[in-house]
């Protein structure tokens, strides 16, 4: 089979970080949006179960079926708005539910109707390039302010990560994420603890429509999707240069979501952190494999999905200086890349410069996120700078 073929360790390596990134880093904010939601410890777990069973099938399966490394992921930012409804609006579950179908069948029709991809072309380069590396920077940053609490384990994986960069760069990741586990090991910050093998049971919850509910909860979880998720996703995956059928992929996280709402599924989109980590060249040398290190990740967030606690314990045994510090480093080459091409032309330098330190800035306008104002403030740049000039 051509996949085994291309599967190399530096791409499984590139897929197991993007989970464990990914994971770690926002699963937290699942676990407060079901409580906000007064969610048994059964619906719970439904959830972990709904959510890692989409990722895992949107991204293995079309990745398999494209050759690229297509990623999904769930709306971070959309998890935030689901606890901060649920808490401001006083809703049930139930109303949640109904809450999450509306908003994926939105997403279905925004990627069936064909009009995000039309936006997204409009997007000149410069910007989309600016947008991620504001995006990514902040992970990057994340890595160092580690250091704060845990020197040696950032100087340990700092130091690995520049030796296997000049040695065998192509290992750099792989030998930097063993360089943080063996120092977390030595000091003791692994989080061990006896996990039972269990496999995650779904628990159905029949949808409950209210106009509150899509209004307090349905259109501003649509709205930071497709804002605050899927338009760095997009970025990402022009940025470091696959074509690919963007309606297509936007449609199948609605249906997607449609499918697993029931269950806990609230939000599925295009990734853009856990993207760019399987989509640089971290992953594999060759762009044309890359997308092994995509299918390893969906693979892994089918067994997270399946096993649900047992997995989930798992990946939390990880220092959280560990988490950001190996996020961070393996993001450098793609920030980097992202910041060249941004300001490589002179015409957009400083919008695409505006567009970078808007989205740096982590800023929360009306409830949608940096990366969209800091698109909205590179386009308003651009609109005054340029237009009307040539025709002057």
């Amino acid at each position: 089979m051509r996949f085994f073929r291309d599967l190399s360790l530096s791409a499984a390596t590139a897929g197991f970080v993007a989970v464990l990134v990914g994971f770690t880093s926002s699963v937290a904010l699942i676990f407060q949006a079901a409580q906000a939601l007064s969610a048994t410890p059964e619906q719970i777990t439904s959830w972990i179960w709904a959510l890692g069973l989409g990722m895992g099938l949107c991204t293995a399966l079309p990745s398999l079926w494209l050759r690229k490394p297509v990623m999904v992921a769930w709306s971070t930012p959309g998890a935030a708005v689901v606890a901060s409804a649920a808490l401001a609006g006083g809703l049930s579950t139930a109303e949640a539910v109904g809450a999450f179908l509306a908003s994926g069948a939105l997403i279905t029709l925004a990627g069936a109707t064909g009009w995000f991809e039309r936006v997204m072309d409009r997007i000149p380069m410069a910007l989309a390039s600016a947008l991620l590396a504001g995006v990514l920077a902040r992970f990057g940053l994340q890595a160092f302010g580690a250091a704060a609490t845990d020197l040696m384990l950032v100087l340990v994986m700092l130091l690995a990560y520049l030796l296997a960069r000049r040695y065998q760069h192509r290992y750099a990741v792989v030998v930097t994420l063993a360089a943080g586990v063996v120092q977390a090991l030595a000091s003791g910050r692994m989080a061990w603890q006896p996990i039972p093998l269990a496999l995650a049971e779904p628990v159905f919850t029949a949808p409950e429509f209210s106009v509150r509910a899509l209004v307090g909860m349905a259109l501003p979880l649509f709205v930071v999707t497709m804002a605050s998720q899927n338009l760095p996703g997009v970025a990402a995956i022009r940025t470091a240069g696959y074509a690919m059928p963007i309606s297509r992929l936007v449609t199948i996280t609605g249906l997607a979501t449609l499918v697993l709402a029931p269950f806990g599924g609230y939000a599925l989109c295009l990734a853009a952190i856990t993207a760019a980590i399987c989509m640089g060249p971290q992953a594999h040398e060759d762009p044309a494999r890359r997308y092994t290190a995509a299918v390893v990740c969906g693979v892994i967030y089918l067994v997270v999905g399946l096993f649900g606690g047992t997995v989930a314990g798992a990946l939390s045994a990880f220092p959280r200086e560990l988490v950001s510090a190996i996020a961070g480093l393996a993001l450098l080459g793609t920030i980097g890349s992202g910041l060249s091409a941004a300001l490589s032309g002179e015409s957009q330098r400083e919008a695409a410069l505006l567009t970078f330190l808007v989205t740096v800035s982590d800023v929360v306008i009306a409830g949608i996120g940096s990366a969209f104002w800091g698109l909205a403030a590179g386009a308003l740049a651009l609109f005054v700078q340029h237009y009307g000039r040539s025709r002057a």
